[in-house]
């Protein structure tokens, strides 16, 4: 065969132009898909997450504060988005959370706490604001009650601004613990919006307000206690350390001189009160990357909105203490604590058992493949061992035909042989083998050939003969 070797030779070549056409758009092919799976895998763990938060109820600060962070959050293109949820107030937004219509809310911490709640930051501190107006002076005025003290409120009016029945309950718990049978005091309740008249009117004996310390609805019902020139007087909670011991949502605290403005100031010195809470709590289970998110952004966006919110300066991390009132969410705990794990902490255990299994299935991919091409490798060892017992037979052949059919059937061989390395059946090293082989039989058929034409026709005939006789 005219060629074959030198063929042959030309695809056992390191790199023939279509094994390298191939290989390089299987190169490219990988690649491309590892970019995709890179690409695909950062855009869902960095993608923008919309969390609900339930706050209530409308007009109030709460609510002013969660719109003013929904906006900023936007606007900066955080990682994690706010929708709010307008409520009736702070426990309708704790119950909304414990039946998990809400990620995150604004609950009030002398509240019941859902279960499921976990704190990501303190929004705010309240305090109770007890106090009496000054009395009626003029004829035909009503006088007003001569109370100086909390246990002198038995037998008596007390307003309490706000319709949350949670300020009506911390009223309760003051009353009890200075021995007042709340049953004995008329307690009323005026909307925020209504109490400045409702106080003017002279509805109540004394006053009940709870919110931050420079609250304006507190200083303008407090304002309007101010009649005739008097000015009211404010009632200390001198047990508050006892009722933050019997009761851990509270805590003692003092409002300080001067708080509520005007002149003489009110008050006209320190006194002592209890203290509450408003906290951002966020559903147990909640993802703890996601949560350490809001709370950074948070922390970082705060001291923006200040100016238009003055609550949002007065935000602060939560306890992360283990006996914690409200338990710390593990991701605001993080980031408290400087522990936020980053891309790679969080990620690196996916990454490596994801290139341990693509590995694993590449090992597995190349053993079933080989597996298909096992029937073609035998196969082709069958036809090399074929090639070696022509390569032997045409040293003794003493037939021009038959070493024609012998050449004819070795490129029969040679076509299956190159589509077997063609299709990966066989390797490079097994093709080289082959090339020895052929290129041997055909230098044996060659010299053969040029052998029986030397030799004269009767001797060939001849030869022929005795091996057929088994003589030679």
């Amino acid at each position: 065969m005219t060629g074959g070797p030198e063929l042959v030779q030309s695809l056992t070549s390191p790199s023939p132009r279509s094994a390298q056409r191939k290989m390089l758009l299987v190169t490219l092919a990988a690649i491309l898909a590892i970019v995709g799976a890179l690409a695909g895998g950062y855009y869902f763990a960095m993608r923008p997450i919309t969390l609900r938060i339930a706050v209530g109820p409308a007009n109030s600060d709460d609510i002013k504060v969660v719109q003013a962070l929904t906006q900023a959050f936007t606007h900066a293109h955080s990682q994690v988005r706010l929708r709010p949820m307008q409520t009736d107030g702070a426990s309708a937004s704790a119950q909304a959370l414990a039946d998990g219509k809400a990620d995150l809310a604004i609950i009030r911490g002398d509240l019941d706490v859902p279960k499921n709640a976990q704190a990501v930051a303190t929004l705010r501190k309240n305090v109770a604001v007890l106090w009496v107006p000054p009395a009626a002076k003029g004829k035909g005025k009503k006088a007003g009650a001569k109370i100086t003290k909390i246990p002198q409120l038995s037998g008596h009016r007390v307003g309490v601004v706000g319709r949350t029945e949670a300020n009506v309950n911390l009223l309760k718990v003051i009353l009890q613990q200075y021995g007042v049978d709340p049953g004995k005091v008329e307690i009323v309740q005026f909307p925020a919006n209504e109490a400045a008249e409702a106080i003017r009117n002279q509805k109540a004996d004394a006053y009940l307000a709870a919110g931050p310390v420079n609250s304006k609805i507190t200083a303008d019902a407090i304002a309007a206690s101010v009649r005739d020139g008097g000015t009211p007087r404010f009632l200390a909670i001198d047990s508050a350390e006892a009722i933050a011991q019997n009761h851990p949502a509270y805590e003692a605290s003092e409002i300080p001189a001067g708080a509520f403005g005007g002149s003489p100031a009110r008050p006209e010195e320190e006194i002592k009160t209890i203290s509450f809470s408003h906290h951002i709590v966020a559903r147990r289970g909640l993802s703890e990357s996601t949560v350490a998110a809001v709370t950074r952004q948070l922390f970082a966006i705060r001291q923006t909105l200040k100016t238009d919110f003055p609550l949002a300066a007065k935000i602060e991390t939560p306890d992360t203490d283990k006996d914690a009132v409200i338990p710390a969410h593990p991701g605001a705990a993080a980031f408290v604590d400087g522990e936020e794990k980053t891309f790679l902490d969080r990620y690196s255990d996916f990454i490596w058992w994801g290139l341990m299994g693509l590995s694993a299935m590449g090992s597995a991919g190349a053993w079933f493949a080989g597996y298909l091409k096992k029937d073609e490798r035998n196969n082709n060892s069958s036809l090399r061992e074929r090639l070696l017992d022509m390569l032997a037979a045409a040293r003794h052949s003493d037939s021009t035909d038959e070493l024609d059919q012998m050449q004819a059937e070795a490129d029969g061989i040679l076509r299956d042989t190159l589509h077997c390395f063609e299709h990966g059946a066989i390797e490079q090293g097994a093709l080289t083998a082959f090339n020895i082989a052929l290129e041997q039989f055909h230098n044996a058929v060659a010299d053969r050939k040029a052998l029986l034409m030397s030799m004269p026709q009767n001797l060939q005939r001849a030869g022929a003969q005795f091996r057929a006789t088994g003589i030679l």
